[in-house]
């Protein structure tokens, strides 16, 4: 009997792309492919923790297995030294430990889809190996061409900046007429932090992963053909091969339920489902829902104004305040304030975002604009409020505001009169263009992934390329 084809699965360590890469993972062994999927020690221990074992580990064809990252975690390591130790250890250990880890499983691997960030090791890995590999970027088709540009940026001159003060005399809002696919586009639209430094670690090791990529020919990206049609064209003139296939939570809905062997979330955080309870307590349509996502930080005053402003919008909000949210300090809001909240507002540290989304009491989301967060907005069809913290949310925001017409811009430095009057606009009738602008995209986003549709179709036809790939 011939043996299935069998694909290894290497997500970036960070929850929004593990969540994403899981869920191909899922789609991929119901169709039936065997998968192994390879999450770092750190955050399949968190995975455990939060969730338990999934409900695929073990199931026939599908394992999880792990390697180390090789970071030492504490509580006194900021983010962005661990990031910069992250970042060091993908491009130094990674490659000797993934390479390890192939040689050691029972079953000949097919192919590698790696993380389109992880590049800088898993084309090597793959090449040592003698596996074809695949790049999945777990983000926008716009939000990765921007990423791609950032050698571009760097040999045309535009980045690093001359000075700081060119962060705010103007400059960022020169308009870029030349990127493919993308008709016009701000300098601060590109997914960069803008520096003086050159050699920056996290810019250049977000410079250099896009253009490793040059060296594969199978590329797939969480998203749908109607959503960014121009970018995917260009996109298909630079790759062999292009596979959008998102939303990938509606392709996973139309499996039926007596045939998916998972029934728990995808988060790296304990999520808590009293949320739930107070929505079902609030009229349709009348909830805002706000969550920065897995990563962003902020200051406490940051926080405060925030919590005023929605407090002042007289709305109904859920809001998500994680844990590590702050920078260095807890999430102390004033008792006048907390008064306040209790009236009108409801706060967790995490939740099922697409279940809080669909439910029939929210009308708008304040968001990060992370892609994840961004999609599942738009495959719910809720318009957003764009608080944007860094990197492709940047780009996110644009397409948001300026091209899919669902969402308002917020400023940098949150103002609860800001805040207040952007809620009131979204949740009022002033909203009422982008609420069905919205639920345009939600109904194509079902169109694509519904049979003979363009991310339905890309799905079976990179399952029959897998397919291909072992009998060769």
């Amino acid at each position: 009997m011939d043996l299935k084809p069998h694909v290894i699965i290497i997500p970036f360590p960070d929850q929004s792309h593990i969540k994403a890469m899981l869920k191909l993972a899922e789609l991929l062994h119901h169709k039936g492919l065997q998968i192994t999927f390879v999450n770092t020690d750190f955050v399949h221990e968190r995975f455990l923790e939060s969730s338990g074992p999934h409900p695929l580990d073990g199931s026939p064809g599908f394992r999880f297995e792990t390697i180390s990252d090789g970071v030492p975690r504490s509580s006194e390591a900021s983010i962005d030294t661990t990031r910069d130790l992250l970042m060091h250890s993908l491009e130094t250990i990674f490659l000797g430990r993934s390479v390890d880890l192939v040689t050691k499983l029972p079953d000949p691997p097919t192919c590698i889809i790696s993380d389109g960030f992880l590049s800088v090791f898993t084309i090597d890995a793959a090449q040592k190996l003698g596996i074809p590999v695949m790049m999945c970027w777990t983000l926008s088709a716009s939000g990765f061409m921007g990423f791609y540009q950032i050698k571009s940026l760097i040999d045309k001159g535009f980045a690093p900046l001359k000075d700081e003060s060119y962060l705010t005399n103007g400059y960022l809002d020169t308009v870029i007429d030349w990127v493919p696919g993308i008709e016009s586009i701000r300098l601060k639209d590109f997914p960069m932090v803008w520096h003086t430094d050159l050699n920056d670690k996290l810019m250049m090791f977000c410079k250099e992963a896009p253009q490793m990529s040059n060296r594969v020919s199978h590329h797939i990206f969480h998203t749908f053909d109607e959503l960014e049609a121009s970018i995917i064209k260009a996109l298909s003139s630079m790759y062999a091969h292009v596979y959008t296939i998102g939303p990938l939570q509606l392709l996973l809905d139309q499996i039926p339920n007596e045939k998916r062997q998972t029934g728990v979330g995808y988060s790296l955080v304990k999520e808590e489902p009293e949320c739930f309870q107070w929505l079902e307590s609030k009229e349709p349509g009348s909830v805002i829902y706000v969550n920065f996502g897995s990563s962003t930080i902020m200051s406490l005053e940051d926080l405060v104004e925030l919590g005023w402003g929605l407090a002042n919008s007289n709305h109904y909000f859920l809001w998500i305040v994680r844990s590590d949210l702050l920078i260095g300090e807890s999430a102390v809001l004033p008792s006048e304030l907390e008064e306040l909240i209790k009236k009108r507002g409801f706060i967790a540290r995490w939740c099922s975002q697409e279940k809080v989304l669909n439910h029939p009491s929210v009308r708008g989301f304040l968001t990060h604009c992370g892609w994840g967060s961004t999609i599942e907005g738009l495959s719910a069809g809720v318009p957003m409020i764009c608080w944007p913290y860094f990197w492709d949310q940047l780009t996110n925001r644009k397409f948001i505001c300026e091209e899919w017409e669902v969402g308002l811009g917020m400023g940098n430095k949150v103002k609860r009169d800001e805040v207040t009057r952007l809620v009131q606009l979204l949740m009022g009738e002033r909203g009422e263009k982008m609420r069905n602008k919205a639920i345009e995209w939600k109904e194509k986003a079902r169109s694509a992934t519904s049979p003979n549709g363009s991310s339905y179709l890309n799905i079976e036809n990179l399952v029959k390329e897998i397919t291909m790939m072992s009998r060769d």
